[in-house]
C-alpha cells in the first residue's frame, strides 16, 4: 500500500474520506493521491442540445475544472496537516468508475467514503467496487476511526474474492495486535478437471508473521452480512476485511447478500476486494 487514491468529491473542502485516507498513508508512510472528477458534458447535456445549450454547458465544465485543478496546493498542504507527507492532487472529466479503474491501474488501494443515504450510497460503491481493479475501503460516515487499528476482523469464506482482500490487507493486518478470522461455510468451487492447490489460510498469515484467532461464524446467506458486522462488533474490530460479490452482482445485489448490507450498516471502515 505505497500510493493511496482518494477519491474526493469536492475540491472546495475535504471531507472524513480523504481525511482518513491522509491519516493512513502518514501511518504506512504511503504515497497519497486526491483525485476530484468532473462529470462529462455528455452527461449534462439534454438529449435534443442547442449548439448554443452545449457552448454553455462546455464552458461551464471547463471552469469547473480549472477551479478544481487550482486547489492543487491546498489539497497538498492540508494532506500534510492530516498526517500525509508525500501528496498530489489529479483532476479528471468522465463516468466515475470508469476514471477510478482507469487511474486505479497505479495505485493500491483506493478509498471511498459511504454518505449517509445507505441505499443510495452502497449502490454507487457497490458500482465501484465491481469497476476497479484495486481493493477499496470503505469509510462510515460517522466517528473517527483509526487507520491503524488495534483489532482488525477478516471474513473467511474460502472464495477467491475472500482471498485477495486478505492479501490485500496484509499491510494492515501486519500492524494489528489482534487479528480475528471470522469463518463462515466455504464457498462451493466448480467442479473443474484440474486440480488446484488450496489456499490454507493460517500457514498464508503465519508466514507473514500475522498471528490470527478463529471465530465461527453461522449464518446463512441472506443473514451473513448481519452477522459478520455483529461477530466484528463483539471482537471490537476497528477495521473488516472481506471479498466483495462473491455470487454474480445482481443475484446479491437483487436478493440481498454480504457485500450489500456491509454497504449499507458498516460502522467501521472496511476493506473489500471484488
Amino acid at each position: 500500500m505505497q500510493d493511496i487514491l482518494a477519491y474526493a468529491s469536492s475540491f472546495a473542502t475535504w471531507s472524513r474520506g480523504p481525511a482518513y485516507a491522509a491519516r493512513l498513508a502518514g501511518a504506512l508512510d504511503a504515497s497519497l493521491t486526491g483525485l476530484y472528477v468532473s462529470p462529462s458534458p455528455l452527461a449534462l447535456a439534454p438529449t435534443y442540445e442547442t449548439p448554443e445549450l452545449m457552448t454553455y454547458v462546455l464552458e461551464g465544465i471547463h471552469e469547473l475544472v480549472e477551479s478544481a485543478s487550482a486547489a492543487a496546493p491546498a489539497f497538498v498542504r492540508w494532506a500534510g496537516e492530516h498526517g500525509a507527507k508525500k501528496a498530489a492532487w489529479q483532476v479528471a472529466e468522465g463516468d466515475l468508475p470508469s476514471v477510478l479503474g482507469h487511474i486505479g491501474n497505479w495505485h493500491d488501494l483506493l478509498v471511498l467514503e459511504r454518505t449517509p443515504v445507505p441505499e443510495e450510497s452502497a449502490a454507487e460503491l457497490g458500482r465501484i467496487a465491481l469497476s476497479v481493479e484495486i481493493p477499496c475501503l470503505i469509510v462510515p460516515p460517522e466517528g473517527t476511526p483509526s487507520p491503524t487499528p488495534e483489532c482488525i476482523a477478516v471474513a473467511w469464506n474460502g472464495s477467491p474474492e475472500a482471498i485477495r482482500a486478505i492479501h490485500a490487507a496484509r499491510p494492515l493486518l501486519a500492524r494489528a495486535g489482534r487479528v480475528v478470522v471470522l469463518s463462515g461455510t466455504p464457498r462451493k468451487a466448480l467442479t473443474e478437471i484440474d486440480w488446484k492447490p488450496q489456499f490454507d489460510l493460517d500457514v498464508y498469515l503465519r508466514r507473514h508473521g500475522v498471528h490470527a484467532e478463529e471465530r465461527r461464524l453461522l449464518a446463512s446467506d441472506e443473514e451473513a452480512g448481519q452477522a459478520l458486522l455483529a461477530a466484528a462488533a463483539e471482537v471490537d474490530a476497528g477495521l473488516l476485511v472481506m471479498g466483495a460479490y462473491g455470487r454474480t452482482r445482481f443475484s446479491e445485489w437483487f436478493f440481498g447478500g454480504a457485500t450489500r448490507h456491509v454497504l449499507s450498516h458498516a460502522d467501521i471502515p472496511v476493506v473489500m476486494r471484488h
